[in-house]
C-alpha cells in the first residue's frame, strides 16, 4: 500500500526538490512525507486494527489469565457455569471492543479514504 502511495508521486515533484537543493533526508521529510501521509495514516490504521483483533497468537502465547487479550477473555466468557451464556457480558466485551476502532476510523475517515484511492488510477 505504502509502495502505491508512493508511486502516485509525480517525479517531476522530486526533481523540483532536488533542483531547488533539498538532499535526500529533506526530500523525503519536507516533500514526500506531507504528500503520502494518507496512505501511512492507512497503514497505521490497518496496523492497529489487525493488533486490536489479534486472537489466535494472544491465545497460544499467553498462559497467565490475567494478561488475557479481550478477544480471548470473550472468548472464555462465552464458556461459563455448564455451557451457559452470560449475554449482558458478551455484549459490554463486544462494545468495549468495538469502540476505539470505531472512533478511530470515524476521526481518521477522510485520511483513510484518500490513502486507499491513491496510486489506483495512473
Amino acid at each position: 500500500m505504502m509502495r502505491n502511495s508512493f508511486d502516485s508521486i509525480p517525479r517531476d515533484l522530486d526533481d523540483a526538490a532536488k533542483i531547488d537543493g533539498c538532499d535526500s533526508k529533506g526530500l523525503l521529510t519536507r516533500v514526500l512525507l506531507p504528500v503520502v501521509l494518507p496512505g501511512v495514516i492507512t497503514v497505521g490504521l490497518f496496523a492497529f486494527l489487525a493488533s486490536w483483533n489479534e486472537f489466535l497468537a494472544a491465545l497460544i502465547f499467553l498462559t497467565d489469565a490475567d494478561k488475557y487479550t479481550l478477544p480471548v477473555m470473550l472468548l472464555n466468557a462465552q464458556s461459563g457455569y455448564l455451557g451457559t451464556v452470560d449475554w449482558g457480558l458478551m455484549q459490554a466485551g463486544i462494545f468495549i471492543s468495538v469502540l476505539p476502532c470505531a472512533i478511530l476510523f470515524l476521526l481518521l475517515q477522510r485520511y483513510y479514504m484518500s490513502g486507499l484511492i491513491a496510486g489506483s488510477i495512473k
